[in-house]
């Protein structure tokens, strides 16, 4: 039997950025369809504006009203705009940011239906993107408040480093009020899971950041460490966590430890984005681990500054796409193994057919 294909419904983000010009480079891939059903959320006329500004002509959408109506064969557009969009390549407006709310809101309210089955977001503008819809640093935040998640991870992920942090976005000056023994262990306790259910990964191994420059240097340069990190990997020790450190950030990534670990647990935003954008830049994956949906999205943002040249790199947003449906079919393999484990038997050997057992086989000292 072939494998379900997977409903990959995904965000246009902001019109007037890269977005479109990534989702369709990628899904000019004829690989995609063989994978999954992608359906965008956007507008065909804004689309259209797009392949023009590119000079691609040998691609176009197949528009529908419902997810359910998708051609499991091509890539599908559910219109979420009126006639009345406009675009300005390369520009922030009010327009452009009500634009991409708009269509992260319906594919939402269809991944919550179920109608479509993992979601890919396309990047915005933070900033105009806010109303009193959206009040929220980034799509982490606010899809954390739409499926009332207690805990969120954002998580890296690339074929060589996955880097998770434990306090995402908030200024840096924030950042150290914010490390205490609790988040940090709230932190690697949802890394494990997700190496262990999302990736399929056994005993994963974790790798933990000091906060202070050189892991504090022996409480030298804070007390950060030996306070609170220390003590969060000695909690999650105790449940069976493989986790390690504190590690010093800089000759961790420097002297290629990470390539020894299953995940990475960074304490701020630069801390582990810096390294990963840096090692994986053009293939590596942002991934919200903790939610109960499947989300995936590129690594980089709106880069208005190349919109509409034709300049941009489709291979992260291929990659979202590709590790969406990774992790859909890894959580539906550990659901179906936890609900049918096997049962412990307890066997007596010294059963009706002991007759039929070589004669020695009782004697204690001879090997089974």
């Amino acid at each position: 039997m072939e494998p379900k294909l997977i409903i990959t419904g995904i965000t246009q983000g902001d019109i007037n950025g890269i977005g479109y010009e990534v989702i369709i480079k990628a899904l000019m891939d004829p690989v995609i369809n063989e994978i999954c059903v992608p359906i965008v959320y956007g507008s065909p006329k804004v689309a259209a504006y797009h392949r023009k500004a590119l000079n691609i002509n040998n691609f176009s959408f197949n528009n529908i009203r419902t997810a359910d109506e998708a051609n499991h064969k091509r890539a599908n557009m559910i219109n979420c705009l009126d006639d009345n969009v406009r675009v300005e390549l390369g520009k922030s407006t009010a327009h452009g940011g009500e634009c991409a709310l708009i269509s992260l809101e319906k594919a939402v309210e269809d991944i919550k239906e179920g109608k479509i089955d993992v979601l890919i977001t396309a990047p915005i503008d933070k900033h105009n993107v806010q109303s009193d819809s959206f009040h929220f640093p980034g799509h982490t935040e606010y899809l954390k408040s739409k499926f009332n998640s207690e805990e969120t991870l954002m998580f890296m992920i690339s074929e060589c480093l996955k880097i998770g942090i434990v306090t995402g976005h908030i200024p840096l000056n924030k950042v150290s009020e914010m490390i205490t023994v609790d988040s940090v262990l709230k932190k690697i306790r949802l890394m494990n899971h997700s190496l262990l259910v999302d990736f399929a990964i056994r005993k994963p191994r974790i790798a933990v950041l000091g906060l202070n420059p050189h892991a504090g240097d022996n409480s030298l340069l804070g007390r950060e460490e030996v306070d609170t990190i220390i003590p969060a990997m000695q909690r999650a020790q105790q449940d069976g966590i493989l986790a390690f450190g504190p590690f010093p950030a800089d000759g961790f990534f420097g002297a290629g430890s990470f390539a020894n670990f299953d995940g990475i647990l960074a304490m701020y935003h630069d801390q582990g984005i810096t390294p990963f954008k840096a090692l994986s830049f053009d293939t590596g994956v942002n991934f919200t681990a903790g939610l109960s949906i499947v989300r995936t999205s590129p690594v980089h943002g709106t880069a208005f500054s190349i919109a509409g040249k034709g300049e941009a790199s489709e291979n992260s947003f291929r990659q979202a796409i590709y590790l969406a449906c990774d992790i859909f079919r890894n959580r539906q393999l550990y659901k179906d193994i936890s609900q049918n484990p096997l049962k412990h038997q307890d066997i007596d050997i010294r059963s009706d057919h002991v007759d039929e057992l070589p004669p020695d086989i009782f004697n204690a000292e001879q090997p089974l």
